[in-house]
Formats: structure tokens, sequence, C-alpha cells
């Protein structure tokens, strides 16, 4: 089983990115879990939203503490809350971020797995919005192996109809442009 927590601000749509690869990943046979952790947060608040994905049926109904793989949808998140929390000594972070993997490690001050790609740009690029939750979508399936890219093409249709395909390039572009830090 992989856990992803997932770091977002409200509006973003780190909840919607949960959901999509939930489904995505039961339409691939696999058993999955989404879900928000959030309060009274606002448009803008952190937020944070999880996975569970699965070839077993998945028996915990808890919160997730001790994540495989960490999701930063906001890059200013990085300095503001402590993301790499309870994340294993082999798991792997990824950070939607214009700034160097060097810089991410020095202001989180983390050795382990990094992936950086800027998803906001391509999300500018491909979607005309700055929104880089689908976007990152294509850095988790790249740097986990956790799905298909063809997977998500179903949820992304039903969620976004016509502008799918618009997202299914955003997500492919980010799967091509990720880059993996160098150890530290």
């Amino acid at each position: 089983m992989i856990e992803i927590r997932w770091h977002g601000r409200g509006g973003q749509g780190a909840v919607t990115s949960v959901e999509m690869l939930a489904l995505a990943a039961i339409e691939e046979g696999k058993y999955a879990q989404g879900f928000p952790a959030f309060g009274p947060e606002r448009r803008g608040a952190p937020v944070m939203a999880f996975n569970r994905v699965s070839d077993k049926p998945i028996k915990i109904r808890s919160g997730i503490y001790r994540p495989d793989v960490v999701v930063v949808l906001d890059p200013s998140l990085v300095s503001l809350v402590p993301v790499t929390d309870g994340l294993k000594p082999d798991g792997i972070l990824i950070v939607n971020t214009s700034k160097t993997a060097s810089e991410i490690r020095k202001v989180l001050n983390y050795k382990g797995k990094l992936f950086t790609v800027d998803a906001t740009h391509i999300a500018k690029e491909e979607l005309g919005v700055p929104i880089s939750n689908t976007t990152m979508l294509g850095a988790v399936l790249k740097a986990t192996g956790v799905l298909k890219m063809d997977a998500m093409k179903s949820p992304l249709e039903h969620r976004f109809g016509r502008v799918a395909g618009k997202n299914m390039t955003a997500m492919k572009r980010a799967f091509n442009e990720m880059k993996q830090a160098k150890a530290a």
C-alpha cells in the first residue's frame, strides 16, 4: 500500500486531485481511499488531503501520519507548513516550484528523495490558469508509478468535461518535465 499526503491551499484543488487519483486507481482494479482533512478553512488557507492505494482491500480508516509520499501544490507552503513531518525515511517529496532542488533542500533541511516540477507554469500555459492540481497528478504518477497515465483519462473526463484534454496535456507535461534531485 502507498500512502500520499497532499498539501495545498483552499481552492487549489488538492481534494479534487485526491478524488481523481482514487477513482483512477479503482478503475484500474486497485483499492483506494481519498479524503480531505480540513475544518473551517477558507479559500487560500493551508489544507491537507490524503490517498491510500493498494492491491489489497484497505482496512485502515484513520488519517495518514507516516506517508510514503508528500505532494506540495503551493510552493509557499514549503516555508510555512512542516510538509516533511512524518514522511518515511525512504519517502518521496514532490514539490511544485520554480526553485532549484538545492533551494528546497536548504529551506526544509531535507535529504531524502526529492522531485520538483514547475506545475504552476505548465498549468498557466496549458490551462490558462495557475491551478496546478491536475498537473501535479502527472508528477505523482511519474515519481511513484502507482498508476498508468491512461487510468486518469476517465476521471478527468468525468470531472472536467470538454477541458479534460487540456488537463491531460498538463499532466503529461509534468510527467515529462519533472526533475529528480540528486541525492543530498
